[in-house]
């Protein structure tokens, strides 16, 4: 019998499973580390691995209005020009003089100020708070005077360092495919309403980094620009937001955990004229998963002008013409990769001993079945390897014959290996195995023979969380 804690999840205990399991790790540790920066481990990769094919799956795959890319990160710095990241990509900073000399967005004090303010006035307007009246939020000390800072990353092309050289590593994937709009039309056959995919790391010098894979300064974008006639825009942007939303409930979010927020008029970027996020509650509180804005045609346009190449649709047969507009659905695979791993994490008793579980959704779980010998001996692990060559040729599985039965249970279970297959004594008189299930605890013995298909059916079945009760 088992008995479930509820939301017994923090960082704190994410951040040591990961370390402990091998997902991920701070990266550089043996010199003490880099901040907000990461490797992922085995485990980590695998995971990463699944929701990034999962959301090629949903996009490309599965779908024929969809193209695949893959850009450069280096590109001509006239493209940040174009986009406005290379005037407009700047956050305010402002150094604490005090004691702690920390570095602070003030945009983001101002945003503590908001809700202190709303709990204490709620008439009040924290925006109209004087600068020179903000302070430290770790020690109290009085602020700098804020300098724009610029959050891309700049390099230099060839061996000189010079203006004529500079170039910046991507802040997005999304403006690649903007500039391959053209190509695309040209190879892919294709007529608005149609899309370009592409998943692909960013970089962003910020300022106040955090929250473990949250907000790092090295990331991981599945970002899709959707090219769409501009009167067909509000209900493609309508279209997406279902979808999007979908996803993350098909592959086990609770939907309680889940919202759309729509941003207000004061949020919305200078080219958007709709913009909603899908939120989810971590243990920090209710963050951005994915954006999903409507762009409108700002980017081709602004392309077409810096770049002098027309980035428009032509109709063959009509000879109608007309600059798509663009519905952007811009997720991050490591934000994502939390998500699913902060929503699975479990806690309960198990015959009056304490179990950590991953209760992944099959499809994203970096091991799908471990095989596991008993005990080491009487020709058991023989036939645990025989049987664990045969599974990894048609799914991701682990031999593991490390420890007690009990300890390995526990470790396959905390990096959510939906199915253990333990090889036995009566294994060697019967060429049955028993097939432990990760959520239900239930074991049941299946012959050798059928136990490939009986794997595949339950990894293909319908899956639901056992935390939604």
């Amino acid at each position: 019998m088992a008995t479930r804690a509820h939301d017994v999840v923090t960082m704190e205990k994410i951040v040591a499973l990961c370390k402990r399991r091998g997902f991920v790790f701070p990266s550089s540790e043996i010199y003490g580390g880099l901040a907000s920066t990461y490797d992922y481990g085995h485990y980590g990769v695998l995971l990463k691995s699944n929701v990034k094919a999962a959301w090629w799956r949903a996009m490309v795959q599965e779908r024929d209005d969809i193209v695949a890319l893959d850009a450069a990160i280096l590109m001509h710095p006239r493209t940040w020009e174009a986009s406005g990241h290379l005037e407009g990509f700047t956050d305010p900073l402002v150094q604490c003089l005090g004691r702690c000399k920390k570095r602070w967005r003030e945009d983001h004090i101002r945003a503590e100020e908001a809700v202190m303010a709303a709990d204490e006035a709620p008439e009040a307007d924290p925006g109209a708070v004087p600068r020179e009246e903000l302070r430290c939020p770790e020690c109290g000390g009085e602020l700098s005077e804020p300098r724009n800072f610029n959050l891309m990353f700049q390099t230099f092309i060839g061996p000189v360092q010079e203006d004529a050289a500079r170039i910046f590593l991507r802040p997005e994937t999304a403006q690649g495919i903007f500039v391959n709009f053209k190509n695309t039309l040209q190879f892919a056959r294709k007529k608005p309403p149609f899309g370009i995919a592409q998943v692909g790391k960013s970089f962003r010098n910020e300022i106040t980094p955090g929250n473990f894979l949250f907000r790092t300064r090295e990331f991981e974008q599945m970002e899709m620009e959707f090219f769409v006639p501009p009167d067909e825009a509000e209900n493609w942007f309508d279209y997406w937001l279902e979808e999007r939303m979908n996803w993350y409930l098909d592959l086990g979010l609770r939907p309680d955990h889940v919202r759309l927020r729509e941003h207000s008029a004061d949020e919305l970027s200078h080219y958007s004229s709709a913009t909603s996020d899908v939120e989810y509650l971590f243990p920090i509180g209710w963050s951005e998963l994915e954006g999903i804005a409507n762009r409108g045609d700002f980017d081709l346009n602004q392309h077409a002008r810096f770049s002098g190449e027309k980035m428009e649709y032509v109709d063959s047969g009509s000879g109608e013409r007309f600059v798509p507009h663009v519905i952007e659905p811009a997720a991050g695979a490591d934000r994502a990769a939390l998500a699913f791993m902060v929503d699975a994490y479990d806690e309960e008793e198990v015959e009056g001993r304490s179990r950590t579980v991953l209760r992944l959704h099959p499809r994203l779980a970096p091991v799908k079945a471990a095989v596991l010998p008993l005990v080491n001996k009487d020709g058991q692990p023989e036939l645990a390897r025989e049987i664990y060559e045969e599974l990894r040729a048609l799914m991701a599985a682990e031999y593991d014959a490390g420890g007690s039965i009990g300890r390995r249970y526990r470790r396959q279970d905390e990096i959510g290996t939906p199915f253990g297959v333990t090889v036995d004594h009566q294994t060697l008189e019967d060429a049955t195995v028993t097939l432990r299930d990760r959520d239900s605890l239930e074991q049941t013995r299946v012959p050798r023979a059928e136990l490939a298909g009986e794997l595949g059916r339950r990894l293909a079945a319908p899956w639901r969380s056992p935390k939604l009760g």
